[in-house]
């Protein structure tokens, strides 16, 4: 886990002054791994650090201004029986505190003790190792900034987008470009850290679209299916799967060979996407989905925007 710097953005953008709670150091049996956390803000949150009383704790808490290092045994004093202890670190962000921050490293004085030479060389190690794990030293806490390790495009605000950006949108390490013809077609509400675009023809954006990518191609038109999966043939992609039936497939194939495309190539798309064998709901298929991401490492995590 690091620090999700886009997220926070976001959210203060939002919701103004969001408290963020981060696990900061772990003993024995707990819920969450160090680095896991959640922002808070009066009316609602987003992110985890294990649910329960301890969460809900903790956000009562931010949500009263306190700040600081506690620490919190998962005893029968929180009804939790995990029987290990967790370290937390709250603060508070608005937009001023975000003004300036950046960098592949945040590292925060807490307690006001300086730089101590644990300090130094904890520093040292995270900028000249890429040593990225968060950590809690001397009261400075020390984390990465998130970068994502998967670029996912999905290509369709109808039912199954919905779904698909519902279901994958939580998950770490995952930045999702959403793209449609009009903002009308996308919800009100979008989760936080997906990007919305909205063009008559998303077909030309496809060469914004970083070559490493993943992109799920699920529009209200086959047209524009047809259309997308010819462009990313060319562009290049890291998987790309595509909604519909094995005849879909099959017209789809012969016409992107008589593009120009060889067999090979298009053997590297995958449809039906999801499992069939779950069901043919949006949210059935959002699950199918996610359950393959989550089983095969990405091909082109780190490929920059082009």
């Amino acid at each position: 886990m690091s620090f999700d710097l886009e997220a926070l953005r976001a959210a203060v953008a939002l919701h103004g002054s969001i408290a963020r709670v981060v696990v900061a150091a772990t003993r024995g049996s707990v819920p969450r791994e160090v680095g896991a956390a959640m922002l808070v803000w009066e009316g609602g949150q987003s992110g985890t650090i294990g649910g329960g009383a301890l969460e809900y704790q903790a956000a009562q808490a931010a949500l009263g201004g306190r700040t600081g290092i506690s620490r919190h045994p998962l005893g029968p004093a929180l009804g939790q029986c995990c029987g290990g202890a967790v370290t937390l670190v709250t603060e508070l962000w608005d937009a001023q505190a975000l003004e300036g921050l950046g960098g592949p490293l945040i590292a925060r004085d807490l307690e006001g003790r300086g730089e101590t030479l644990a300090v130094r060389r904890a520093l040292d190690r995270a900028r000249a190792r890429g040593e990225t794990a968060p950590a809690l030293v001397d009261g400075w806490m020390i984390e990465p900034v998130t970068e994502p390790e998967r670029e996912l495009w999905i290509w369709g605000a109808g039912h199954v987008g919905r779904a698909l950006v519902q279901v994958l949108s939580p998950l770490p390490g995952l930045r999702i470009t959403w793209a449609d013809t009009e903002l009308s077609r996308f919800p009100e509400r979008v989760p936080d850290g997906v990007r919305v675009l909205a063009v008559a023809h998303p077909e030309d954006l496809v060469e914004r679209a970083p070559r490493g990518a993943e992109h799920l191609v699920l529009t209200f038109s086959h047209g524009l299916d047809l259309e997308l999966c010819h462009r990313l043939l060319r562009r290049g992609f890291g998987r790309c799967g595509l909604i519909g039936s094995a005849t879909k497939w099959a017209r789809f194939r012969s016409r992107l060979a008589a593009l120009g495309h060889s067999q090979p190539a298009l053997g590297r798309i995958d449809c039906p996407i999801g499992d069939p064998s779950l069901g043919k709901h949006p949210q059935q298929i959002a699950i199918g989905v996610a359950q393959a991401m989550l089983r095969a490492p990405s091909e082109g995590v780190k490929e920059k925007r082009a």
